[in-house]
């Protein structure tokens, strides 16, 4: 990350008002791996604290309140970022910032759901906010649809459906590598450039955020965040298998083993596959 600070600004709380932006919050399963959602609801009501609105659940909220080290990341859409680290601390359904969420459009005039609780993170540290670095995107973009061809597994059996493979390989589709550091914390690096070399495996060159892509370690447990504009997404686990040169390209490889559907109503495992089930009670 960039230079970092204890609050936010006057600033910064405002710029997250609007519901339309990306709020992406990185977190821990109880395996100890990464865990990746897309929080559009996340604000920051005091300088030092921010609350995610629950709307539908999926694992992430669950998943916080076992484990309250959390990662994120909120881009404007003047393409601005802010990272940073926050503990959950605690839930509330009721209250200002209840009532505030359910006075978004958003929310107060969707027919289905409204935000049902909220969430409250202190805050460790944020970033300031940074560009999105796109002469690096676009360039690594470019480098990484070169070389990915000679990463692909050539196997042909498949993990990611061809809906998940074209959602990673779509222009313009966000990505987001999330690692567990040392001290506990997940961390969360865009890696916009990544795409899937095949079914069963991702690949990306390094030049936008390389100086922390390259920390991570060969062998290191990740997880990848696809998301469209569209609010299409899917989330991905596997192994970093490190940085190796096609067709002299430095390119990161990632070896998918476990696919998630994020996207509501019906969020849910993928891969490995899950039997069906007969429903026995009502």
């Amino acid at each position: 990350m960039t230079a970092t600070r204890p609050c936010f600004t006057g600033d910064d709380q405002k710029a997250f008002e609007p519901a339309e932006k990306i709020g992406i919050v990185a977190c821990t399963n109880p395996d100890g791996q990464p865990h990746v959602s897309l929080i559009t609801s996340i604000m920051a009501p005091r300088p030092d604290q921010i609350t995610l609105g629950e709307f539908c659940r999926g694992l992430s909220k669950q998943y916080i309140q076992q484990n309250p080290r959390i990662a994120f990341l909120i881009m404007t859409m003047d393409r601005r970022l802010w990272r940073g680290r926050a503990r959950w601390t605690h839930l509330r359904r009721e209250g200002p910032e209840y009532q505030r969420y359910n006075d978004i459009p958003m929310f107060r005039y969707n027919t289905y759901f409204g935000i049902n609780t909220v969430h409250y993170l202190d805050l460790v540290e944020t970033s300031v906010p940074e560009p999105l670095p796109m002469a690096g995107i676009v360039a690594g973009t470019l480098l990484t649809r070169l070389g990915k061809g000679a990463a692909a597994t050539g196997r042909t059996d498949r993990i990611l459906k061809p809906f998940a493979e074209g959602l990673f390989n779509r222009m313009g589709s966000l990505k987001f590598i999330s690692y567990i550091g040392a001290n506990g914390f997940p961390e969360l690096v865009p890696v916009v450039q990544c795409q899937a070399a095949d079914s069963r495996r991702l690949a990306f060159a390094p030049l936008a955020f390389g100086a922390e892509l390259r920390r991570i370690e060969a062998g290191t447990k990740v997880a990848v965040f696809c998301l469209t504009m569209g609010m299409e997404d899917v989330l991905i686990r596997g192994t970093f298998r490190g940085f190796r040169r096609r067709r002299l390209v430095p390119l990161g490889i990632v070896d998918i083993e476990w696919v998630y559907n994020s996207m509501p109503p019906a969020h849910g495992q993928i891969y490995p596959e899950v039997p069906l089930e007969p429903v026995t009670e009502f």
